[in-house]
């Protein structure tokens, strides 16, 4: 496999009609994956660094892409033991994804979900903290500077993107860890196909280049991931 230009191949979730339970079966996965190998701990250290500034303010939070909603179900948990006031908001497209989400969230008032485009979000939804997790890859390259230009025009304090290093190790490493601990071939085929239409750091550092006026820190983390913070320092916008 080329691993030189992102893949444009279909994710098997990106299937409006996949049996509900399958596609639940799937998000069990992932959430396991993102466990086992720490990718829920990228984003909550990502959101921490932009609220410890001022740990007295009560945040907003808007999860662009929130799947079944276990990250912000995640991230709620971190704030409140960290004594950080905070409501949340999903954001989806699919009415299956968010039934799941709000069947998970239903005894957390805090927590509310909204069927919307990405690109389509209206300052309604405007908020302090924008979240992106593993949710940019989905977007072909001449989307993502639109799909970049929503976050930024939403969020009053930062933007914190957590998704995939496009990678020939992250690739064949991926297939030896889903044959002991994934159970769905779907999960197992996205798993893959989610690395092929990841990001090179340069990539994301070439997109920064068009948010000017923005302190940009995008880095590495275990296992092959790339978290990247913006911070506006506009919190009176």
């Amino acid at each position: 496999m080329d691993f030189s230009l992102r893949s444009r191949k279909d994710e098997l979730m990106d299937d409006p009609n996949m049996p509900f339970e399958v596609l639940q079966n799937a998000y069990a996965d992932i959430n396991l994956c993102n466990k086992i190998l720490g990718g829920e701990s990228i984003t909550l250290n990502g959101v921490w660094e932009l609220v410890k500034k001022d740990l007295k303010k009560s945040y907003t939070i808007l999860d662009m892409g929130c799947g079944d909603g276990s990250m912000l179900v995640k991230l709620s948990r971190f704030l409140s033991e960290n004594g950080v006031s905070h409501q949340m908001i999903g954001v989806d497209q699919r009415d299956d994804v968010l039934h799941i989400a709000r069947c998970k969230t239903e005894n957390l008032s805090h927590i509310s979900f909204h069927k919307v485009d990405i690109l389509e979000a209206g300052n309604d939804l405007s908020c302090d903290i924008l979240i992106n997790t593993l949710t940019m890859h989905h977007f072909e390259a001449e989307r993502i500077e639109t799909f970049l230009n929503k976050f930024v025009q939403l969020a009053r304090v930062g933007v914190v993107i957590n998704d995939l290093q496009r990678s020939k190790w992250a690739y064949h490493l991926f297939k030896v860890f889903s044959y002991f601990f994934i159970k769905t071939d779907v999960a197992k085929n996205d798993g893959l196909v989610s690395i092929s239409k990841g990001f090179r750091k340069e990539e994301l550092e070439e997109l920064s280049k068009n948010i000017p006026n923005v302190t940009h820190t995008i880095q590495w983390k275990w296992a092959f991931r790339y978290v990247w913070v913006m911070e506006f320092n506009r919190h009176n916008k």
